[in-house]
């Protein structure tokens, strides 16, 4: 079944690799979808998967890129119906 994760990271996450590690990690794992730094300093994520893929990369999420200093992710599952075909940065 797929599922849909949004996660918002906190912490040192901008400027440090952190897009990039993320959508490394998501595709390691098979998991489409997108990230993007927000205006308030924090990258949001949105995972959509298997529940287990999706549930292994929010728990990368955690360690974050070697620069990262992660503070926080905070997650919810959401009804999302638009399927993703790759995981993607956004601006």
């Amino acid at each position: 079944m797929i599922r849909s994760l949004q996660s918002i990271v906190t912490g040192t996450v901008q400027r440090v690799g952190l897009r990039s590690w993320i959508q490394g990690q998501a595709r390691s794992l098979g998991v489409n979808g997108w990230v993007r730094n927000l205006a308030d300093g924090t990258v949001e994520v949105l995972a959509q998967g298997d529940e287990a893929a999706v549930v292994e990369l929010r728990d990368r999420l955690l360690t974050g890129s070697p620069l990262a200093r992660i503070q926080d992710v905070r997650s919810k599952w959401l009804d999302y119906d638009k399927p993703h075909d790759r995981f993607e940065i956004r601006s």
